[in-house]
């Protein structure tokens, strides 16, 4: 079975959108080598995203460019599900397949179809929601050298809830641009087990 990742590109100062749900900010971004992109769009069978980010990438869908229109850059194929309240809205949409569940339910619908392959949540109010279950295996992350000042913020909990990684691997490729691979704290390798 593939791991649970959730993976983002952030600002400096813990964003990972900008107000309104702004990507534009991405251009400050070393974006991946061309292999290393390809790579992991390979490992990924399922990506689980919200509504906001969704609606958003819609209305600004003239303004993205080839790097935040598509996932990986066009470089990924595969199912993504979009968790929302009103799937209904969006029957339509055949890129996309609308689930109104919980996070748990949908993660177990996801490694059905992923088998050995990766899931990646690309939402931060979903990856909080699976953290709260303690549903991730990895965390996959980059930072670009820029500030935003305001949008969506990487990890935000009210009062406050602490959450501790242990670092797997460093991406060497990215040098603008650091890149970091991490697992929960006390989980062995893989199965998002806690380590025996």
């Amino acid at each position: 079975m593939g791991k649970v990742a959730w993976g983002f590109t952030a600002s400096i100062d813990g964003f990972i959108a900008g107000p309104g749900h702004d990507m534009s900010w991405l251009a400050a971004a070393e974006p991946n080598a061309e292999g290393t992109t390809e790579l992991m769009a390979s490992k990924v069978a399922v990506i689980i995203s919200g509504r906001d980010g969704y609606d958003a990438a819609l209305a600004q869908r003239d303004e993205r460019d080839e790097m935040t229109s598509e996932a990986y850059g066009g470089a990924w194929s595969g199912t993504e599900f979009i968790l929302t309240h009103r799937p209904e809205e969006l029957a339509d949409d055949p890129t996309v397949t609308a689930l109104n569940c919980s996070i748990s339910e949908a993660i177990d619908r996801a490694q059905q179809i992923a088998g050995d392959r990766d899931i990646q949540i690309i939402s931060a109010d979903i990856a909080r929601q699976a953290l709260e279950h303690d549903l991730i295996d990895e965390l996959q992350v980059f930072v670009a050298p820029v500030f935003l000042g305001d949008g969506i913020r990487i990890f935000d909990v009210p009062g406050g809830r602490r959450v501790d990684w242990e670092l797997v691997e460093i991406d060497e490729a990215n040098r603008r641009s650091f890149g970091r691979t991490y697992r929960p704290k006390g989980r062995g390798e893989g199965s998002g087990r806690p380590a025996e």
